[in-house]
């Protein structure tokens, strides 16, 4: 199988690096920067008959099967589609997935009329420090998953908070019903260039039985990345950054006492975790992407995408919660992020 890269920064050389690890014959390149290119190239000694300025021009001549967008989310929209229409089988799309639900919602049918299986790499699913807790969490001992609490420094709602989106969706195995959004009032310049901007702050999501998700990540906090998993009977306490992992259970005595009882004796453990990399868990998405199992798809994409328009929504109308689900979403509205 034939696999190339649109859009080769850190992020797409990352990529290359997957596309090989899995035994794929890599037949391309693509990036408009050329000095980006020339770094890609350099760094993974890729040949230049295989490095392309033009996506198009690249996938006319390499045909390939598998083509992974790393661009900056602005393009996604594009590139999918025009990979869908030159026949290609698999498209694994960087998040967020686009810069507006309309977008998203072309992405989705282009791929689906061209019978092309697409995927977007939100990663969580495959990582160890989510499902270690969501085993746990479904246990009878914990009780069933009743929150998550994520205490993070300033990594952008956007290009990070969309990932917990979707974790929580993946840890809950329900889709968030409403969100309520409280923005920092500071704008930072973003790294990829100033027409992109992301933003700080705290946001709240509710599932349809109740299950909450909250995500403190405001513009006055600058490190770590902890996550606190709450049930009836326990919780565990993830430091993503540190590499650790608490667990305290109640004692099987003291299961049948009310919530109110919170401080009766537990079993308390502490556990190692895999640390995070972006490699091993885009190599496992697009593995599943491959075989056709259990990849992250367009649709769970655009549900993160549409609780990120919702929180902006919520923030902008005084803080009130907005529905998912609702009609009155703007979907042509584009949104700066990268």
């Amino acid at each position: 199988m034939k696999g190339a890269v649109v859009g080769v920064g850190r992020m797409g050389c990352r990529h290359v690096q997957v596309i090989r690890d899995l035994g794929l014959e890599l037949v391309g390149i693509c990036d408009s920067r050329a000095d980006a290119l020339a770094a890609a190239a350099k760094e993974a000694g890729i040949p230049p008959a295989l490095q392309f300025s033009d996506p198009g021009t690249m996938l006319k001549a390499s045909q390939p099967d598998c083509v992974v967008v790393a661009t900056t989310a602005p393009a996604h929209c594009e590139l999918v589609c025009l990979a869908a229409e030159h026949g290609v089988k698999c498209v694994l799309c960087e998040k967020p997935m686009a810069v507006s639900l309309a977008e998203c919602d072309r992405m989705i049918k282009c791929c689906q009329e061209r019978g092309t299986r697409l995927a977007i790499n939100h990663q969580m699913r495959f990582m160890e420090q989510y499902t270690e807790p969501k085993r746990i969490a479904e246990s009878e001992a914990f009780g069933g998953l009743s929150s998550v609490t994520v205490v993070a420094g300033n990594f952008g709602i956007a290009m990070n908070g969309t990932h917990y989106f979707e974790m929580f969706r993946f840890m809950t195995g329900e889709a968030p019903l409403g969100v309520t959004a409280w923005f920092s009032p500071e704008r930072f310049s973003n790294p990829r260039g100033p027409q992109f901007e992301d933003r700080a702050g705290a946001v709240r999501l509710r599932t349809a039985s109740g299950k909450r998700f909250y995500m403190e990540v405001g513009a006055d906090q600058g490190h770590g990345v902890k996550v606190v998993y709450a049930g009836r009977f326990g919780q565990i306490a993830v430091d993503e950054v540190g590499g650790t992992m608490t667990v305290s259970i109640r004692q099987e005595g003291f299961l049948d006492l009310p919530t109110t009882r919170y401080g009766m004796p537990a079993v308390e453990t502490m556990h190692q975790i895999a640390p995070a990399d972006a490699i091993t868990p885009s190599r496992s998405v697009l593995d599943a992407l491959l075989r056709g199992t259990d990849a992250p798809t367009g649709e769970a994409g655009r549900l993160a995408v549409a609780v990120l328009v919702a929180a902006y929504v919520s923030n902008e109308t005084g803080h009130v919660e907005v529905r998912v689900d609702d009609s009155s979403l703007p979907l042509e509205r584009t949104f700066p992020w990268a």
